[in-house]
């Protein structure tokens, strides 16, 4: 989460000491991100486990799509919702390193007018190009492997302000840029009362700062930082231009930039333009950058586990059985999944603006995986094709929670890797956020109660081979909602413990995580259920659930009677069968004898 001017508007020591109460971190989510990396809601999971919160720093690049979606406005219709928010994401402005703004407004927060405009982690440029950059900006232009931009960026006033405007005065906005550990370094107070932004009356007559302008003190640790630009309104212009310029980066960090004004008469203040932020490695935001080369390797890792699980195919193709084509649909949706986010990274890397069209169909991809993976898992562990030959009227019930499943994450990863995320209040992100929890949490519900009857059944009939075999998926499964629990709350402690980014070099870690369980998941289920000579042996016989009593009494011969009355069956029960019949026979000749 990025460090907010809001945040520093809290009681203050006097001075300019540190905020006695720091802003509270974003709402946990599942997922995801294109910013920083995926959610569960993107990942690959085989197994459906609650969604992790999200990355801290994932709602901070896209900063430029000024309008809200707000639920209550959207279509009812689960289908037209979820093409409504494909289109609206895919038609606004993407997140990016090239932060486009287009008429924004400014928010009042305290007794300053502030926009922010940007906030990423920036690595270092090289040794030669910073000795390089360390004497002007413009030899920087040139040179400069870091750095960033600033792109015919304009400030317009509305008309009816510069009526009240007098020919002489001057109107300024100020761009603030500093590294996040320079965040002390940001307002202050007089008295050690709220601490302001803006310069007041009585810091102005105590020396500290001139009125007007946004209170800050150079960085003991990181000289000539923070960093002040200024676009002034000269008498009646409408607008101020700030000149382009370049700041090379020479100390690894996550920086900020807010555009800020103290003047009320500049209400309405509009800005357009574009900055651009670049790491010497491409213009991949220095969280995400990891991702590119995280994404290559698990493509190679899915083109492995598929060379291995068609070459078994192929050999018993004549032996393959419905099971085994599902997780071939479900490998090559991985595998198309894993190849689309790495060209989408590596495009985002050269242009520094997110490919919507290869984004989408990555989101795409991967939750039609992930739903396919989710049922498969619900169905084999109901024992489908293994104890019983159809669902019965759990079948519908299995479609309609598959089908929401995808509607719900299908939405939720493609605001968070489309959409800009600090554009959605609180209570939205929790609008898409919790059915998805929701969701998980009734499969992972499901699939363990289902499995369990499985296995009860089996051990009744004493099939040995299928136990054997579902035992081990089960402790596949219980061992990945356990480390999906702990990998949970670790991820909670992380970004509880690092509101304002501080860590962000590892952030990426967070979701790759995800993708790494469940791919080790997907190779569990390969491994148990491999294509083979014997794969028949895990399809469902009707002949192994008959019941012994009804076996024995379809094959048990009938007696014959002999002369004198015994039995000749050859069946267990014969001695038996000899009482009665001699019971009978007996009973017979005392009517004989009566009757004479």
């Amino acid at each position: 989460m990025p460090l907010t001017l809001e945040a520093l508007n809290t009681k203050q020591e006097p001075g300019l000491g540190r905020p006695t109460k720091a802003h509270p971190p974003p709402p946990p989510h599942f997922p995801t991100d294109g910013r920083g990396g995926h959610t569960a809601t993107a990942s690959l999971a085989i197994l459906p486990v609650l969604p992790p919160p999200s990355s801290a720093g994932e709602a901070l690049l896209s900063h430029s799509a000024p309008h809200q979606i707000q639920p209550h406005q959207l279509d009812p219709m689960a289908v037209r919702f979820l093409l409504a928010v494909a289109l609206a994401l895919l038609l606004r402005p993407g997140e990016a390193s090239v932060h486009e703004y287009r008429g924004l407004g400014f928010a009042n927060k305290g007794n300053a007018f502030i926009l922010h405009a940007g906030s990423e982690g920036l690595y270092a440029a090289s040794p030669a190009n910073a000795t390089a950059t360390a004497n002007d900006d413009e030899d920087a232009a040139a040179v400069a492997d870091s750095f960033i931009r600033f792109d015919k960026i304009t400030f317009r006033r509305p008309e009816d302000a510069v009526d009240s405007v007098k020919e002489t005065s001057s109107a300024k906005v100020q761009v603030l840029v500093f590294e996040i550990e320079d965040r002390e370094m940001i307002g202050g107070s007089a008295y050690g009362g709220q601490k302001a932004i803006c310069c007041t009356s009585d810091l102005a007559k105590l020396g500290a700062c001139i009125e007007g302008s946004v209170i800050y003190r150079p960085s003991q640790v990181n000289p000539g930082w923070p960093k002040l630009f200024v676009a002034s309104f000269d008498g009646s212009d409408l607008i101020a231009t700030l000149p382009s310029r370049t700041i090379p980066i020479t100390k690894t960090g996550m920086y900020n930039m807010y555009f800020i004004h103290c003047d009320p008469s500049l209400a309405g203040l509009e800005i357009e333009g574009k900055t651009i932020w670049k790491n010497p490695t491409g213009y991949l935001p220095g969280r995400m950058a990891p991702l590119k080369n995280f994404f290559g390797l698990m493509s190679f890792a899915f083109v492995v586990l598929g060379i291995y699980w068609f070459y078994q195919y192929m050999k018993s193709w004549r032996e393959v059985l419905p099971l085994q084509n599902c997780i071939t649909l479900v490998i090559t949706l991985g595998m198309l999944e894993m190849a689309l986010w790495y060209f989408e990274y590596a495009e985002f890397n050269e242009t520094g603006i997110r490919p919507k069209g290869i984004t989408f169909w990555a989101v795409t991809f991967g939750t039609v995986k992930r739903t396919a993976a989710e049922v498969i898992v619900l169905i084999v562990s109901m024992g489908y094709g293994v104890v019983t030959p159809t669902l019965g009227g759990l079948t519908s019930k299995v479609v309609m929670l598959g089908g929401t499943f995808f509607l719900a994450t299908e939405t939720l990863e493609l605001v968070e890797n489309l959409g800009a995320v600090n554009d959605l209040s609180g209570k939205a992100r929790l609008f898409l956020v919790y059915p998805v929890a929701i969701l998980d949490a009734a499969f992972v519900v499901w699939i363990f109660i289902s499995l369990a009857k499985t296995i009860g059944k089996l051990q009744a009939r004493r099939l040995m081979t299928k136990l054997e075999i579902y035992r081990k998926f089960a402790i596949a499964l219980i061992v990945s909602v356990l480390v999906s629990v702990g990998w949970i709350g670790y991820e909670i402690y992380f970004k509880s413990t690092d509101v304002f980014n501080e860590r962000w070099q590892y952030a990426w870690i967070i979701p790759a995580f995800w993708h790494v369980l469940s791919f080790s998941l997907l190779c569990v289920i390969c491994y148990l259920w491999a294509p083979s000579q014997n794969s028949m042996r895990f399809a469902y016989d009707a002949s192994e659930f008959f019941d012994r009593k009804d076996n024995l009494s379809l094959i048990r011969p009938a007696p014959s009677a002999s002369k004198n009355g015994w039995s000749l069956s050859s069946t267990p029960d014969d001695k038996a069968t000899k009482n009665v019949n001699t019971e009978t026979s007996f009973d017979g000749d005392d009517e004989e004898n009566k009757r004479e």
